[in-house]
């Protein structure tokens, strides 16, 4: 496919379509899906060849409901991208900062622009499903004294003004997304490899699983637990590290922890997103 469609959970204009620009280049065609899982499903099913998922943002931490979608579906991490996340206040002719009454904004997004909001104790929050999609809603409504928090690639999609940029509290506000595919692809230059795994649960059972990488001096960039579903208090563990799949010490470290574990499968092996 020359211009591969990309699906994304969210309206046109989310930061997930903007991340899948950054990643894959303007030309690509955009897939919008209600939820997660429909954006999984929609390459499960064929319906597009990719799609593009937040994993974690730096301020808020991971998203959970797509750690538990990597292990339900199988499909492959080819790629990722880190995403700066910038906060623009959205609006349409006849609303100005000054007669502004109303932002609407995912949640997460109306709590990383708390100091906005203390500057304008007057403007009532408004937490919406979507950030693109409070956007989409002023388009359609034109809302009088009414603006939205969102991308400014939500601003181009809906033809509307940017009021104020940056908004965000802290501007170190990056979101990790990765890409999904049906098949699994390792370029030479792929330097990081995602995982899940399961152990017993009995004294030193972790130790061992993280040894098989402290042993050969492979770098670990993430871990995160996740419940094992049927079986209290027993976890999967999702893990990060530098290396390929195809290099010796990596092939030998995951052949030395499938000993050591109930359960383990390779997410992907892909480059790393630069910030």
């Amino acid at each position: 496919m020359a211009h591969p469609t990309v699906a994304f959970q969210g309206e046109r204009g989310s930061f997930s379509e903007e991340a899948a620009y950054k990643l894959l280049g303007p030309r690509i065609r955009v897939q919008p899906c209600e939820t997660f899982s429909a954006t999984f499903e929609s390459v499960v099913r064929g319906r597009t060849k990719y799609c593009l998922v937040p994993i974690e943002n730096t301020l808020a931490g991971s998203v959970y409901e797509n750690y538990d979608l990597l292990l339900k579906h199988d499909l492959h991490i080819i790629g990722e991208v880190n995403l700066r996340i910038v906060h623009n206040l959205i609006a349409f002719p006849g609303t100005t900062v000054q007669n502004l009454r109303q932002v609407y904004s995912h949640p997460v997004a109306l709590a990383q622009c708390g100091r906005f909001f203390a500057r304008h104790p007057k403007v009532e929050k408004v937490p919406f499903y979507d950030t693109a999609g409070g956007v989409k809603m002023l388009a359609e409504r034109r809302a009088p004294a009414a603006a939205a928090i969102a991308s400014r690639t939500a601003a181009e999609v809906y033809h509307a003004r940017i009021l104020q940029t940056h908004l965000e509290d802290h501007h170190e506000n990056f979101t990790r997304f990765l890409l999904l595919s049906q098949s699994a692809v390792v370029s030479r230059r792929a330097n990081k490899v995602s995982i899940v795994f399961s152990t017993r649960n009995v004294p030193g059972a972790l130790f061992k699983c993280l040894s098989v990488f402290a042993l050969r001096e492979i770098d670990l960039t993430k871990m995160e637990s996740r419940p094992l579903r049927g079986r209290p208090w027993e976890y999967f563990f999702y893990l990060d590290f530098i290396g390929n799949v195809k290099d010796k010490p990596c092939r030998n470290a995951l052949a030395h922890l499938a000993e050591v574990t109930n359960f383990l499968r390779v997410l992907g092996c892909y480059e790393s997103g630069k910030r």
